[in-house]
């Protein structure tokens, strides 16, 4: 059977009228009770995304200053968007399911009945019985565990988050999971097949923390864990507090990777300390993060370092460009998104374009340390609380008040409500890029394959393969990679360095160049990891080459119910297959 969150108990504001409504999504509602009493419930209309509103009417008057707990007993669908249930088979260790949520940006909702905006902060506790073989983390501090006294083969483990956050951050997992120490406040847990490597890629954690704590004031979650999922997991990264959620993508075996760490590190402050009121106002929650990650990056290995990830990052905001159209409203830094599939308006937009208006005010107010004073100055004034970008605006003013007439110069319009690329390109140091860019020049001009070795990347560092491997896939429209038979052979270069990836961008290179051999492999990567930057990009190339557009559909139609419900939709979206389809 379907495991089910147990009575979640919670308390919130209370309209004047005694009504309350709470947000749900596929929930069976059977039973209300306030403070200990039966409450009438209604669910109202349901809507094609947004779900059903739960309208609850409490069975007493309120009195100034009361308290009330409000108990809503309901089961969860099988489909539930924030959830995914494995079968042993999808697993590492093949002997036992699990269960993982991914809650942002309003799936909560169709686990837990919430008021799922990210305007409202709560604490929350929660007791998890699962079978006494699994074990149960959330989003929250371990609060003991103790066997469940109404059935013996079970065990009940207790979390609590003191810290008041969204209800995005609230997450579950239930497997065979197994931990191991990396840090002074820091483990981290996978199947027993991944957690040694995970403790090896992971081990500079505590450094990054220090490191982040010194850009922007104190942890204040307590504990940083780690958690690596199964390959469905369709993110890079998810900042759930004291537990980030990690794709097993970042397994490079180099620590090469771990700069997504730092983002989800970033996110301590930055989107779950302060918050986006509204998903309009996403880019303060991922602008701000990419620019504290990037700063973590300048600490520990150089400002060349964070120049590069710079360059690259202005890369992928023209590739999201390009993907949604220039004129498309949703590449606005401060999107429009009534009655819009927040799933579907998901991009870079928000990451890359907030941090390249970050970094040009930097250029404008004074560098990287006297901008990071102001970052600072903003988490210490907001934190707790969920704001708008006219609030942030009007901080940055404030706080910058003798450089008022630099910032009345800044195109503001042309930054947040004009779609497309920013109005500023900055110039970014392109020293570490210069070797990229050389490189991806003698792959678009040179005629004999045979001329490339591996000698071409030995002084490379992965994120520079990831890197010219990037430009080489804009490139490949130009004729000389396109011409017949001038096919990439298989990896001239050591790919399995940068683990998955560098082989996404190979793969879709080869692809696009129309070698056929290529076209099992990616649909073989798109399938066998389910993380939303390789996946969608993978089958799209093969769709888009004519001859296997019905194979790119076959394959996803095959394994679509192992997909994750959200990755899913948008591949079926991409590849034009109906989205009604039960899967």
């Amino acid at each position: 059977g379907r495991a089910v969150l147990p009575h979640f108990p919670f308390l919130s504001s209370l309209s004047p009228s005694y009504h309350q409504t709470l947000d749900t999504k596929d929930l069976k509602v059977s039973k209300v009770t306030a403070n200990g009493q039966a409450a009438k419930f209604t669910l109202g209309a349901k809507h094609s995304f947004m779900g059903t509103p739960l309208e609850i009417t409490l069975p007493f008057d309120l009195s100034r200053g009361q308290h009330v707990i409000v108990e809503v007993t309901y089961e969860t669908a099988p489909s539930a968007s924030a959830l995914q249930w494995l079968t042993p088979e999808q697993t590492a260790g093949k002997k036992h399911p699990y269960l993982f949520s991914q809650c942002q940006a309003t799936h909560c909702r169709s686990m837990v009945p919430c008021q799922d905006t990210p305007a409202m902060k709560h604490t929350y506790y929660a007791q998890v019985s699962v079978p006494k073989e699994l074990v149960a983390v959330m989003s929250a501090l371990r609060d003991g565990e103790e066997p469940d006294p109404q059935d013996s083969s079970r065990i009940i483990y207790r979390f609590r988050q003191p810290v008041p956050m969204p209800c995005y951050l609230i997450a579950i997992v239930v497997g065979a999971l197994e931990s191991r120490e990396i840090g002074p406040r820091s483990r981290v847990w996978s199947e027993k097949e991944f957690v040694d490597k995970a403790a090896y890629e992971f081990s500079e954690t505590e450094t990054m923390l220090k490191t982040a704590e010194g850009l922007a004031g104190p942890y204040v979650w307590g504990q940083y864990d780690i958690l690596v999922l199964p390959p469905s997991f369709p993110y890079g990264g998810m900042e759930n507090p004291c537990l980030t959620f990690a794709t097993p993508t970042l397994l490079a075996g180099d620590r090469s990777l771990s700069s997504v760490i730092a983002h989800e590190i970033s996110h301590s402050w930055t989107g779950n300390l302060v918050t986006n009121k509204t998903w309009e106002h996403f880019w303060l929650n991922e602008g701000h993060t990419v620019y504290l990650e990037r700063m973590i990056g300048r600490s520990m290995e150089s400002e060349q370092f964070r120049q590069f990830k710079a360059m690259g990052g202005w890369k992928d905001l023209q590739e999201s460009v390009n993907t949604f159209g220039a004129n498309n409203p949703l590449t606005n830094l401060v999107p429009n998104l009534n009655e819009v599939d927040l799933d579907e308006a998901f991009s870079s937009v928000p990451y890359e374009k907030g941090f390249s208006l970050l970094y040009h005010l930097e250029e404008l107010m004074g560098g990287p340390e006297v901008f990071m004073g102001f970052v600072k100055s903003y988490i210490q004034l907001f934190s707790y609380s969920s704001i708008t970008t006219e609030e942030w605006k009007h901080y940055l003013f404030t706080y910058f008040k003798n450089k008022v007439g630099i910032l009345n110069k800044v195109d503001w319009n042309a930054w947040m409500y004009t779609p497309g690329m920013p109005p500023v390109k900055p110039q970014y140091d392109s020293t570490m890029a210069d070797a990229c860019i050389a490189l991806c020049k003698r792959w678009t001009k040179e005629g004999d394959l045979g001329n490339f070795s591996e000698v071409d990347v030995k002084t490379l560092s992965t994120h520079q393969l990831i890197e010219f491997l990037s430009l080489l896939l804009q490139e490949v429209d130009t004729p000389h990679c396109h011409s017949p038979g001038r096919a990439p052979p298989p990896q001239p270069y050591p790919l399995q360095a940068s683990s998955c990836s560098g082989v996404p961008s190979w793969l879709r290179l080869c692809v696009k160049s129309k070698w056929e051999d290529a076209v099992p492999m990616a649909l073989k990567m798109a399938t066998e990891q389910g993380r939303m930057k390789f996946t969608r990009p993978l089958f799209k190339e093969v769709y888009n080459f004519d001859k296997y557009h019905e194979e790119a559909v076959r394959v996803f139609i095959v394994h679509r119910a192992a997909m994750h419900p959200v990755t899913a939709n948008l591949v079926a979206k991409d590849l034009k297959v109906d989205t009604d389809k039960s899967t």
